[in-house]
């Protein structure tokens, strides 16, 4: 990937009402080609010269469960004292699903599964009169998606493998904070073994407003992914509008393998980023 772009991000949500859009710097743009993804978050996409089989689905399991109550008898009992009762949650969801992505000359299949488990600790007021009917304190969350990225015997490429994370341990990074909350900041990686590509999630803050001023959203709103090298940025991917720019310089395997990328990240369920 030579002379990749080497640039910072610059994000920013900008329009009126419902109106976003993701302001892809100037910098990359000029040496960058964007393709619409036709299809996005369905289970078939296309754009420019890519097409993907039908997405094949496995069972989309979510259920919740109950944590170790006997954990919380003896502090139940003092917390009873002040009206309030303890519990914990504890929610699982997983997923998978297969594809295959061709440019028109060459095929790679992708297989990809998501797991994801929050846990939560509960309490609630045991006066119904109380206006405060109860809170939920985030404890932990672990979100997994892995995908293998597989190419047929016909081409020399080697098979890539795509992982992204997104973890919190209220006990392990002794956070303090009872407002903690999930962040759709997930990141990762994709290597093929001896090629790395970087993943960074984009988030956006601010918004013009109406009337021309900048406003504060309450919370950042996750907005695409950054793919780079270690040359620089070769692709960056638009949830907003549902469009993936890439680095004029690629080559077709490079960019059949940041289209398997784009396309699995797009396919994902447990990790829903639609607007």
């Amino acid at each position: 990937m030579k002379n990749a772009v080497l640039l910072f991000s610059g994000i920013c949500l900008m329009g009126c009402g419902t109106s976003m859009k993701l302001a892809v710097p100037e910098k990359f743009k000029e040496q960058a080609t964007m393709q619409h993804v036709t299809g996005a978050r369905g289970n078939r996409m296309s754009f420019a010269n890519f097409t993907t089989s039908k997405i094949k689905r496995g069972v989309h399991v979510s259920y919740p469960g109950w944590g170790p109550v006997h954990g919380f008898f003896w502090e139940n009992l003092l917390l009873n004292q002040a009206g309030i009762s303890k519990t914990e949650t504890v929610e699982n969801e997983k997923a998978k699903f297969r594809y295959a992505i061709t440019d028109g000359h060459n095929t790679v299949e992708i297989f990809a599964h998501e797991r994801q488990m929050t846990r939560k600790h509960e309490y609630e007021t045991l006066d119904n009169r109380s206006i405060l009917s109860g809170f939920e304190v985030l404890q932990e969350h672990r979100y997994i998606f892995s995908a293998l990225i597989s190419v047929d015997t016909t081409q020399e490429s080697k098979n890539w493998e795509l992982v992204m994370t997104n973890l919190y341990d209220r006990k392990a990074q002794h956070d303090n904070n009872p407002f903690a909350f999930i962040k759709q900041e997930d990141e990762g990686m994709a290597t093929n073994g001896m090629d790395t590509i970087h993943i960074k999630p984009l988030s956006i803050k601010k918004t013009e407003l109406s009337n021309g001023k900048t406003g504060q959203l309450l919370f950042k709103m996750l907005s695409g992914y950054e793919l780079s090298t270690k040359d620089g940025v070769i692709a960056i991917i638009d949830l907003i509008d549902r469009n993936v720019w890439f680095y004029n310089e690629l080559s077709p395997a490079e960019k059949l393998n940041v289209s398997a990328i784009t396309t699995a990240l797009f396919a994902r369920k447990v990790h829903d980023t639609k607007w």
